[in-house]
């Protein structure tokens, strides 16, 4: 294990990565454990990607690809470095034991009891390395009457009442259109390792991380959840307009839908001013946000024969000069063409050694020591780093080639 001020933290060198010294092992797969531990290693830790041969990560095999290579995998696993294990090897249990001893986090996200049944839970690694950091992701946690269900994203969407507050009246229920409860857990995972890592350097002691998909997005339910707790609100689908404020949501346009949100009294005044609907703020109907909420539909007609009139953009334009919230609902082909994402440098590149420049959509956190280099190595290859990492891990050359000859680790042709 290296000292406690490598592992986590620049050592008071300027130019290094916030987490630059952190050694993490990811046994995870598919996406909520490999977003965390993709985090960790934005921000500068070294993440092994531990995956199990013949074919790795199962989310290898999950399309759409390009020239052969998953997308899904190529989402969600850059800055790491790569390496292969027969998991089903007598010796592989012992390997794993060994890196986890020599590792200052932990990322997994199996169903619960698969690492106890391989002789990985928590209070066995902690006592041989009570620095560790455990972090654990469940799809509905562990224990309890659903702990042993499946951690897949959509029921849990559904699960957690999430679900419920999306989609059109007409239409029912509809998932967010990404991966959320993989992508959340993940997030709140990394938030806990990070805050993990901050005891550490008063404890000197790891601890176990836990999270899952049922508690991330529950984690997520807001106002909408406090309008239950508080008042015993059962909150219905809305569509695209807002739950408690109106006017405020989609509307169309003359080429297509329009995000706009008049949330103050000033702001409704002059969006019906520049509509030339000066009237509406004195029809009883209209009159304050309570009025318009029962009358939703009506005003919404009223607003969109006006809005027809122009375009997403004018509007917009309009909109913007008087201090009214307004933007168009874009496509992925909008965003990544949009003048203010580039601005922001959303998306960055780095070069893949069989697809040559790769795009990856960056990592949103701007901070002094990370601007402008949060994808710096391309998503590893199945093994492509075994023995450089066996190497770090401290085990000597002639470990590492007995266990290639015995197949217990697999190592990627160098190109």
């Amino acid at each position: 294990m290296r000292s406690e001020k490598n592992a986590g933290g620049s050592g008071g060198d300027p130019g290094a990565l916030p987490l630059a010294g952190l050694r993490v092992l990811d046994l995870s797969r598919a996406l909520a454990g490999p977003f965390c531990a993709m985090i960790l290693a934005d921000m500068g830790a070294d993440v092994i990607k531990v995956e199990p041969t013949p074919k790795g990560d199962m989310i290898r095999g999950w399309g759409p690809f390009d020239q052969g290579i998953s997308v899904y995998y190529l989402s969600a696993n850059r800055n790491k470095r790569g390496m292969a294990l027969d998991f089903r090897h007598p010796d592989a249990r012992q390997l794993l034991f060994d890196l986890a001893a020599r590792s200052d986090v932990l990322v997994e996200n199996f169903k619960p009891g698969t690492m106890e049944d391989m002789g990985l839970h928590y209070a066995y690694l902690a006592k041989a390395n009570p620095r560790l950091i455990y972090a654990s992701i469940t799809g509905f946690g562990r224990g309890g009457p659903a702990g042993d269900w499946p951690g897949f994203d959509q029921i849990a969407q559904g699960y957690s009442g999430l679900m419920s507050l999306t989609g059109m009246p007409e239409a029912g229920p509809t998932r967010v259109g990404v991966a959320i409860g993989d992508l959340t857990s993940g997030m709140w995972s990394a938030i806990g390792v990070l805050g993990a890592v901050i005891a550490r350097h008063v404890s000197g002691r790891g601890q176990r991380v836990e999270t899952s998909l049922l508690a991330s997005l529950v984690g997520l339910l807001s106002v909408q959840g406090q309008r239950y707790l508080s008042l015993g609100e059962v909150p219905v689908l809305a569509g695209n307009a807002h739950p408690v404020i109106v006017p405020y949501g989609a509307f169309e346009t003359a080429d297509g839908p329009l995000n706009i949100a008049p949330a103050t009294p000033e702001m409704w005044q002059r969006l019906c001013e520049l509509l030339e609907l000066a009237q509406l703020p004195s029809d009883q109907r209209f009159i304050d946000n309570a009025a318009r909420t029962r009358n939703r539909e009506e005003l919404k007609a009223l607003l969109e024969a006006k809005l027809k009139l122009a375009t997403r953009a004018e509007w917009t334009a309009k909109m913007l000069a008087l201090g009214i919230p307004a933007g168009p609902i874009n496509n992925l082909s909008d965003v990544f063409a949009d003048a203010q994402v580039a601005h922001l440098r959303l998306v960055e590149e780095v070069t893949h050694p069989l697809l040559g420049a790769l795009k990856q959509i960056a990592n949103p956190v701007r901070m002094d020591s990370l601007a402008g280099r949060s994808v710096r190595t391309a998503p590893p290859q199945l093994g492509e780093h075994t023995r450089e990492a066996l190497r770090d891990y401290g085990f000597t050359d002639a470990q590492v080639e007995q266990w290639l000859q015995q197949a217990l680790v697999f190592q990627a042709k160098q190109s």
